[in-house]
């Protein structure tokens, strides 16, 4: 009996959960090749392996004749009678030609080929194990670690490969330690192999982890509509219901915040923010500020621009600038974030430089401004803004001390006047 064989059978089979009669076909063909090479001038050369005890045996077709001028091609009929009683001249028979020390010379000159085909049918398990459950999260352990930052994960039949960017640089893993993850493709390697390829780092590995915590999202109650992240630090999600009774937003947080407590506390206490959904993007963006107020706001082409307080300014940024960017992600436009002080400094000068102009019609009387009743007009102009060019060179703190007028339609009739003179 082939002990080592044997071995070589059952942790295949146990490890990689390769059919026994896949590896004894992959090693019989190997075989063939190396027994044309070590058996010289024999003919169609066959391998057989006994997949119980791992015996090898090798056969080559001859001719039965009744006098053998050619050893290796032929043999007598006396002796072919031995093999097979009813065998007659002229026929083929397989004589068994295996050498005293084939097993050593073909493990030597077979061992790349059988490698080859062994992962070839290893790639084939890999395959129909796991390409259909792409898209699951999924556990293992951490085996190694190679070229920095990679993983290879145990995952039980075959190894996984969590790359360095696919998992968030906080994140710090140790080998030895359980670890779980996205199943985000199964992908051929130069080798001819596969491999299983994990994630930590993609929006739908929270999606996921979501799914398992929150059951209306699983039976389709509540829908995921779209998640935005930065791996480590913030993903932002929008939610819509499906039952007009069912708040989506609670379903996901859960009573005192059950069910997003396990997601956050899976990614390592990453910031979670459910929002909403809304087909409008002004009023999407204004719902993932809250409690924040937009102040001014206007979109052109593919970027939004607003102005919010000084002391907003900072919450609405974000660290890195992340969370104005991970906004932007979500409505699906640029999002330009200027700060009150600032917005007001550019538009004082803007006035400023219109007023200045040498433009006669600015000199001419207002007597109504779009949006401004007749008694805060009447007011103006009794305090001396009768003319573009005089409004234009007041502040809005002045024009706010006129009755009637309160800061915000200050800075309305500041801007309308402006616009109507641009």
């Amino acid at each position: 009996m082939n002990k080592d064989l044997i071995a070589v059978f059952e942790y295949l089979e146990r490890e990689k959960g390769i059919k026994r009669e896949i590896i004894v076909g992959a090693i019989e063909e190997s075989l063939q090749v190396a027994a044309r090479k070590s058996i010289q001038g024999t003919s169609n050369v066959t391998v057989q392996i006994n997949p119980r005890t791992g015996n090898i045996a090798v056969f080559s077709e001859k001719i039965i004749v009744e006098k053998v001028e050619s050893p290796t091609m032929e043999i007598s009929l006396a002796s072919a009678q031995e093999l097979d009683p009813d065998c007659e001249v002229d026929q083929y028979i397989d004589v068994e030609v295996t050498p005293k020390d084939f097993g050593r010379i073909a493990a030597q000159k077979a061992r790349q080929i059988i490698t080859q085909k062994l992962r070839s049918a290893e790639r084939d398990v890999i395959y129909e194990e796991y390409r259909h459950r792409v898209g699951e999260t999924i556990s293992g352990t951490i085996k190694r670690f190679f070229k920095g930052p990679n993983m290879v994960v145990d995952l039980g039949k075959v190894e996984g490969i969590l790359p360095g960017k696919y998992y968030p640089k906080t994140e710090k893993y140790k080998v030895g330690e359980r670890v779980f993850a996205l199943l985000l493709e199964v992908r051929d390697t130069d080798d001819e192999g596969a491999e299983v390829v994990l994630t930590r780092s993609h929006p739908e590995f929270v999606k996921q982890l979501l799914i398992q915590e929150v059951p209306e999202i699983s039976d389709n109650t509540v829908i995921v509509d779209k998640i935005v992240r930065d791996a480590g630090y913030r993903t932002k999600l929008t939610v819509r219901s499906t039952d007009p009774k069912v708040d989506p937003v609670g379903a996901c947080v859960g009573m005192r915040g059950s069910r997003i407590k396990n997601v956050v506390r899976e990614l390592n206490n990453e910031k979670i923010d459910i929002i909403p959904f809304s087909e409008d993007p002004i009023e999407l963006l204004q719902s993932a500020l809250e409690p924040v107020e937009i102040r001014k706001i206007s979109s052109q082409e593919n970027v939004v621009s607003i102005v919010v307080d000084d002391e907003d300014y900072p919450i609405v940024i974000g660290k890195r600038g992340m969370n104005a960017r991970l906004n932007g992600e979500l409505i699906g436009s640029e999002l330009e974030v200027q700060r009150m002080s600032e917005y007001n400094r550019a538009m004082a000068l803007r006035r400023l430089q219109l007023a200045q102009s040498e433009d006669a019609t600015l000199d001419e009387a207002v007597e109504s401004i779009v949006g401004v009743s007749s008694l805060i007009m009447e007011n103006l102009i009794s305090e001396g803004y009768n003319t573009a060019r005089q409004i234009l060179l007041a502040s809005p703190d002045k024009l706010a001390e006129i009755p009637g007028v309160s800061l915000e339609m200050a800075d309305y009739i500041l801007e309308k006047v402006r616009k109507e003179r641009i």
